[in-house]
């Protein structure tokens, strides 16, 4: 059992976070913010996968009066990320954004930063703050590179000073972010923050990288914080469609039992055993788990081998022999299909097994 840290919590929207609420799954929208369709359907189509808050850039004027437009269409939480540019986050407040990701030190003067938390306060609005290892002001980055400092030690510091700087606007609706480039110096930075702060957590590994190099950073980094009970709210980085984000976010937390109503998919390797055409009966089954909100363990197996033992042990399992599958139900043999009929079989059972569950909730 996971033992999670106690923090506050405050609200995005109609989304808890810390307090020990779920944990929230976030993307960003990769389209140009004021391409108010574009930007519209990429929130669609992540909310559709999971995601549970959207972060939009906001780098000029015209993005943030576009964000007039898109968030009353939007059906999650909006966050802007707000940089140097202190008007664009009271543009943003006065659209409607559920929350603002800045870093106080870049807005400008300390009356800057108090305009801003004014206007956030009256709305309750929650701001993160956001201290990436690429962007710790020059006295700290300095100690850094003479080795007075850590990086992730120069990390925390730089967050304490802008948490330092809220409170004393008497502003506390505030979730603080670490972010580096590598595992190791995420993961400490994140660790020491805990020991000395109570405000919630938005976890990830910056810049982390590709679909496939980026899945495997961020897995590492956001898996041990997971671990460690210090995640509240996470963000998967990849340079990939937002989508591909959200799922591995939620299949992250799904990994460590800490999603309710999620499906999880076991299925083999493959090897020289393999006797059905496996790789496209498993895509296209994910894709369909991937839109069902349901508690359902589905085993695709592709050999005579380990496949009756395996789908025996899920809900609802195929063990593959030579152009055939055996479909079964809690450890029990449902039928035998045609390989071509596969796919629709196990579609069909899950789909009875929900109807099933539907029926026992009342």
């Amino acid at each position: 059992m996971i033992q999670r840290r106690e923090t506050r919590q405050i609200k995005v929207g109609d989304v808890a976070v810390g307090g020990g609420a779920p944990i929230s799954v976030q993307t960003m929208t990769k389209t140009d913010t004021w391409n108010v369709d574009a930007t519209v359907a990429q929130i669609r189509d992540v909310a559709e996968a999971g995601c549970d808050i959207v972060r939009l850039a906001v780098p000029q004027d015209k993005d943030a009066e576009a964000l007039t437009a898109i968030v009353p269409q939007s059906p999650i939480p909006i966050i802007a990320d707000i940089h140097f540019n202190y008007r664009l986050a009271q543009k943003a407040l006065e659209a409607g954004v559920q929350g603002l990701r800045l870093n106080p030190g870049n807005i400008g003067g300390r009356d800057r930063v108090e305009i801003v938390t004014k206007a956030a306060a009256e709305r309750g609005v929650p701001i993160r703050i956001g201290v990436n290892s690429g962007s710790i002001e020059k006295p700290l980055l300095e100690k850094v590179r003479s080795g007075q400092m850590r990086l992730a030690e120069a990390m925390c510091e730089s967050a304490l000073e802008h948490v330092r700087m809220l409170e004393e606007l008497d502003f506390f609706d505030i979730k603080i972010s670490l972010k580096a480039t590598d595992v190791l110096t995420t993961v400490e930075a994140y660790r020491e923050l805990a020991k000395v702060c109570s405000y919630p957590f938005h976890v990830g590994v910056t810049e982390s990288g590709s679909l496939r190099t980026g899945t495997i950073k961020s897995s590492a980094g956001i898996g041990i914080l997971l671990h460690d009970g210090l995640c509240d709210t996470i963000r998967v980085s990849l340079t990939a469609d937002p989508k591909e984000e959200v799922f591995v976010g939620k299949q992250l937390l799904n990994s460590f039992g800490l999603l309710k109503n999620a499906a999880t998919l076991i299925s083999c390797p493959t090897c020289g055993r393999i006797q059905i055409d496996m790789q496209p009966i498993v895509k296209v089954v994910e894709d369909y788990l991937m839109r069902e909100k349901i508690p359902v363990t589905v085993a695709v197996m592709g050999c005579a081998v380990n496949g009756p033992g395996e789908a025996s042990e899920a809900d609802i399992g195929v063990a593959g022999g030579k152009g055939v599958g055996l479909i079964f139900r809690r450890g029990e043999i449902v039928r035998k299909v045609a390989e071509a009929d596969i796919v629709e079989a196990l579609i069909a059972e899950i789909q009875s097994f929900k109807d099933e569950l539907a029926a026992q909730r009342g």
